[in-house]
C-alpha cells in the first residue's frame, strides 16, 4: 500500500466509498439491542455518500419503517430498503409475508436464521452467543426446509416462485451449505437470478470450495465485516482468512456487508471504512474494493444503474 498521510487517506477511503451499499446491516428498533435506528443509519449513510441499504432484522420484515423514511425525508440520499428473514415470527415459510415484503418495496428474503436448524445445532457447541438471542420471547424453534421424504417443502417452492416473479434477491441466512446447494439450484430452476451467499466464514458449515462451488451457481457470496474486523467484539476471523475469502471467489462474485448495528461495536459505517483500510493493506485496489463494496451489492439487488 502506497505511503500517505493520514488525511490522504482519510480522503482515499471516502472515496472508494462514495455509491457505496449495505446489504446486510443491523439498525433498530429490534428485540435485540441495537446501537442505531434506521433513520439513524440512513443519515449516517448519506452523509458519506452511500447509495443504499438493507436492513435485516431476524424477527420481522422493516418495509413499513423505510417507507416512512423515504416518505418524510426525501433528502436523504441513502435508500433505505428492507428485507425479511423467514425465522418463528413471521410464520416460517410463509409466502403471504413474503408477498407483502416484495409489495412495499423489500430487496431480500433471508432463509431461516435464529429458526434454522443449522443454526440451532451450531448454537449448541459455539464458544460465542449469536448477538440477536435474547431472553424477551420463547426460544426459536426449527423452521425446517425439506419434508420426511427429503423434498423441498412446498412451502419453500411457493416462496421461491414468489421471489422470482418480484425480482427480490434469495439469501441462505444460516442454514448449512449443503441446504443451501439444493436450495440454490431450484431457485435457479425457477428464474430466481439474485442469489447471497450469507457469510461462509461462520455459522454455516462452509468451505472455501463450497463458496467457489456456489458461487459458480451465480450467487455472489458476502462477508460480513462484524466477523474479519480487528477489535469487533464478534470478530472470529484473522484478516489472512478475510484474504482467502476473497481470493476463493475473487473481487468479481464478492460482496462485503456490515452485518452491524449492534451495541457495543463498531457503527456500521465505520466498519466499512476500517474495511477499506484492511483491503488496500491487503493489496487491493480501489475499484477492486469499489466493487466488493458498491457495485457487486447493486447489482444483486437491482439497483445498478
Amino acid at each position: 500500500m502506497d505511503a500517505l498521510s493520514t488525511g490522504e487517506r482519510t480522503q482515499q477511503v471516502s472515496q472508494i466509498l462514495r455509491g457505496g451499499v449495505d446489504p446486510h446491516v443491523h439498525s433498530g428498533p429490534s428485540i435485540a439491542p441495537r446501537a442505531i435506528n434506521h433513520l439513524e443509519l440512513a443519515q449516517q449513510l448519506s452523509e458519506a455518500g452511500f447509495v443504499a441499504a438493507v436492513t435485516k432484522d431476524h424477527d420481522y420484515s422493516g418495509v413499513v419503517a423505510t417507507e416512512m423514511i423515504r416518505k418524510h425525508h426525501p433528502e436523504l440520499t441513502t435508500k433505505v430498503y428492507s428485507s425479511i428473514v423467514l425465522n418463528n415470527v413471521v410464520g416460517g415459510l410463509n409466502p403471504y409475508a413474503v408477498e407483502h415484503t416484495a409489495a412495499l418495496g423489500g430487496k431480500i428474503v433471508w432463509l431461516p436464521t435464529l429458526a434454522a436448524e443449522n443454526h440451532l445445532t451450531w448454537e449448541k457447541t459455539s464458544d460465542w452467543q449469536h448477538p440477536a438471542a435474547t431472553q424477551k420471547m420463547r426460544h426459536a424453534t426449527a423452521v425446517p426446509l425439506f419434508d420426511a421424504n427429503g423434498k423441498l417443502r412446498s412451502e419453500l417452492l411457493d416462496i421461491l416462485d414468489v421471489i422470482a416473479s418480484t425480482g427480490m434477491a434469495l439469501a441462505s441466512g444460516h442454514i448449512h451449505v449443503s441446504e443451501t446447494k439444493v436450495v440454490f439450484a431450484e431457485a435457479r430452476r425457477r428464474g430466481i437470478e439474485r442469489l447471497i451467499l450469507t457469510h461462509p466464514e461462520d455459522i454455516v458449515g462452509a468451505s472455501l470450495d463450497d463458496a467457489r462451488e456456489i458461487a459458480d451457481m451465480g450467487a455472489y457470496v458476502e462477508h460480513s465485516l462484524a466477523f474479519f474486523l480487528d477489535g469487533s467484539k464478534f470478530q472470529t476471523r484473522t484478516r489472512e482468512d478475510f484474504k482467502a475469502h476473497i481470493d476463493a471467489v475473487g473481487t468479481e462474485r464478492t460482496i462485503l456487508c456490515s452485518d452491524l448495528g449492534q451495541v457495543g461495536t463498531f457503527s456500521p459505517l465505520e466498519g466499512f471504512q476500517r474495511a477499506v483500510i484492511t483491503c488496500l493493506e491487503l493489496g487491493y485496489s480501489a475499484p477492486e474494493i469499489h466493487r466488493m463494496v458498491a457495485t457487486n451489492a447493486a447489482n444483486v439487488l437491482g439497483l445498478a444503474g
